[in-house]
């Protein structure tokens, strides 16, 4: 009977009836009309309730946050795309305050905390925060987790975030904040909660590029951890627009995950896909490689301030030196930056607010 309506038909968190895949798997089977169903969830479904994989009937999208481009707080005038054809000229963009960024990161980019208070969209952000911990780390699979540790992984994650930090780190942390009489936390129970909060869709860690570099043995495999929104690791820590204004180092590695976030969006948007480059033997690091179908790449080093434009530059130089086959293009995305600009040495330098897909 659900099935039956008028189509296009959108039903939301199908995985609590998991059987509903495998009745529109039966379902698109019979009239093989397209399009008729969209199923949304907010989490991974136990999968041994499903039968069918639904490959050749289902096509899986995965949906993030808004980026700046889409909440209409970045100008878009420059493409990602653009970038890897050659085509980006230069050019005056208007410069965002200090300040604005703060808030674009303690906002977020989640759809009904675009238009009001950053008061406002901080409650919403604790909120969800506060119904993971109290409700979505046991519903999801029945499995009932302690809510105290799962929070202190949490604020290990967001004290973390943007690095590449192994599962040793986080138990060191949580350890460090038990006293003697708590059980300390084993290394498969993070695992297990980290596992949750993937199938949550809270985490999304950034994939280590493992292209054809040399000393390529040497290329640190680990990925760079991420909340799947910057405003989620400021919510655990509590951290205000004031707050990041007045932590520089904090404020850095925190914009740095809204850029990646946002590069994600429009990579993927471009059929492309997002990693992090580390070289463990000469330590060489490239915040964010966009890797489009082909093969082609595209390096980007991330700052918040244009006063670290030529350390980023310098980087980015390092990098090409070793790289077997070199980038399409290299750019340092800023903060606090008026204009696009391609430099004499090719390297692009533009603001996050004027990127688009």
């Amino acid at each position: 009977m659900v099935l039956d309506k008028e189509s296009p038909e959108l039903i939301d968190e199908w995985q609590e009836v998991p059987a509903m895949w495998d009745a529109v798997r039966f379902k698109c089977d019979q009239d093989k009309q397209k399009g008729k169903y969209i199923l949304t969830g907010s989490s991974v479904p136990v999968s041994d309730k499903i039968h069918h994989s639904g490959a050749g009937r289902i096509c899986k999208m995965k949906m993030y946050t808004m980026s700046l481009y889409e909440s209409g707080d970045s100008s878009g005038e420059v493409s990602l795309k653009d970038l890897f054809e050659n085509k980006v000229k230069n050019k005056l963009v208007n410069k965002v305050e200090l300040k604005r960024l703060a808030e674009l990161i303690v906002r977020g980019g989640w759809p009904e905390a675009i238009n009001i208070s950053i008061n406002g969209a901080m409650k919403i952000t604790k909120s969800y925060i506060e119904a993971v911990l109290d409700k979505d780390i046991i519903d999801i699979d029945g499995v009932k987790r302690d809510k105290e540790k799962m929070e202190m992984l949490l604020r290990s994650l967001a004290r973390n975030e943007s690095t590449i930090s192994t599962n040793n780190v986080l138990i060191r942390d949580i350890d460090n904040n038990v006293t003697e009489e708590d059980v300390t936390i084993s290394r498969n129970t993070v695992a297990d909660y980290l596992n949750v909060l993937n199938r949550l869709h809270l985490i999304e860690n950034q994939k280590a590029f493992m292209y054809k570099i040399r000393s390529r043995i040497n290329v640190g495999k680990k990925s760079k951890r991420h909340f799947v929104d910057p405003s989620l690791g400021c919510a655990i820590l509590n951290i205000t627009p004031k707050k990041l204004v007045n932590d520089l180092e904090t404020f850095g590695l925190y914009f740095e995950a809204l850029c990646e976030r946002d590069l994600k969006i429009y990579a993927e948007n471009i059929g492309a896909k997002l990693y992090h480059y580390r070289e463990n033997d000469t330590g060489v690091e490239v915040d964010a490689i966009v890797e489009i179908a082909d093969g082609e790449y595209g390096a980007i080093e991330i700052k918040l301030g244009a006063n670290k434009e030529e350390e980023a530059v310098a980087n980015l130089k390092k990098f090409y030196k070793l790289a077997e086959i070199k980038p399409k293009f290299m750019c340092v995305i800023c903060g606090l930056y008026d204009a696009v600009v391609k430099r004499a040495d090719g390297i692009y330098v533009l603001p996050i607010t004027a990127l688009k897909p």
